[in-house]
């Protein structure tokens, strides 16, 4: 074994460096079928997706290049930016959605017609079928009217970052893939062992999630807490267990790294991220999304808690009886432990 650790940590340092290779340059890897995140509402490939639902699920088959259409890293990205857009305002134009995500109309108008469509009107059709019955986009448009001016009460500013995680959660149930979710809820439950993993803000979103799957069952982990080597850690797991990987724009590029090792060593990756086009899609076994676009300073994780609350609930319900009974023994635990003043 403490031979293999070094040859690990040479893997781990190489794969790191051809996913970073693998996500600037836009190249894709052939995956094999049973590796897609499962989705519904596929259209035919003559067919050009009819809402924002098909097109989430075009630009996750794109990115695995499962997909007969084919865009580079760049476009890519502003596809994914636009499927992210909140505010149903900024669809309305494509001058104003260029704008928004700073790109250029004819970019707009090149990607509507290499996805099928005849142009942007098409295209702004599909992306504005579902997002007009949107109330995220209400949440989001109340918070940014509600600071103006630098010099509005505190009690206003609150209330704007807090109607957008509100704006961002609504958003994150509307547009939940049921049969992706509940794949990987099967996976986790039925794992021999489950390793999560974030780094920086994300690493108490992989602690949370720990400390919840831990009280229903047994044998979960985040990786590298102890700062003993991810290589160590992943090399220690194989076929059958299961890794959750946690990360937004811009993607921390261990993470990435470590989700492409775990995907080669045989375990079953599950992507909680933000977009279709995020490069943790392309070695996840199901992939769950979230938005998180707000004032907060840095990437707000408000919506992935709520994500995390959700994954526990699920695992928990997927086998009540063993739940309770790991519940029943923890709070005898507790109890004999005396580490609740009552």
């Amino acid at each position: 074994m403490h031979q293999m650790i070094p040859t690990m940590r040479t893997r781990l340092q190489h794969v790191s460096l051809l996913s970073l290779k693998r996500v600037s340059s836009g190249g894709s890897t052939v995956k094999k079928k049973d590796e897609r995140p499962i989705n519904a509402n596929r259209k035919s490939p003559d067919t050009p997706p009819t809402n924002i639902e098909e097109l989430r699920t075009l630009l996750i088959d794109i990115t695995k290049g499962d997909a007969p259409h084919s865009l580079g890293a760049k476009a890519r990205a502003a596809f994914g930016r636009i499927l992210d857009i909140q505010d149903s305002n900024d669809l309305l134009s494509i001058t104003t959605l260029s704008e928004r995500i700073e790109t250029n109309p004819s970019t707009i108008t090149r990607l509507a017609k290499n996805l099928g469509y005849p142009g942007f009107g098409a295209f702004q059709k599909a992306l504005l079928a579902t997002r007009l019955q949107q109330p995220g986009s209400f949440y989001l448009n109340q918070a940014q009217s509600a600071l103006l001016n630098a010099d509005q009460p505190i009690k206003q500013r609150a209330a704007q970052l807090c109607h957008e995680n509100q704006a961002n959660i609504d958003h994150f149930v509307e547009n939940l893939d049921p049969k992706s979710f509940e794949t990987a809820i099967r996976l986790i439950a039925d794992a021999r062992r489950v390793t999560i993993y974030g780094i920086r803000q994300f690493h108490s979103l992989a602690a949370f999630l720990a400390y919840g799957l831990r009280l229903i069952r047994a044998d979960v982990s985040v990786l590298d807490s102890n700062a003993l080597g991810a290589a160590e850690e992943i090399g220690a797991m194989g076929a059958g267990d299961v890794c959750i990987v946690i990360s937004v724009a811009p993607y921390s590029r261990q993470v990435v790294a470590a989700a492409q090792v775990a995907h080669e060593q045989g375990l079953d990756v599950i992507a909680i991220t933000d977009l279709a086009s995020s490069p943790l899609v392309s070695t996840s076994k199901a992939a769950i999304f979230a938005p998180h676009q707000s004032s907060f300073i840095s990437n707000s994780i408000t919506s992935f808690f709520a994500v995390a609350e959700c994954v526990i609930n699920a695992v928990a319900a997927s086998n009540s009886e063993e739940t309770e009974q790991a519940l029943i023994a923890r709070q005898n635990l507790i109890k004999r432990l005396n580490v609740e003043d009552r």
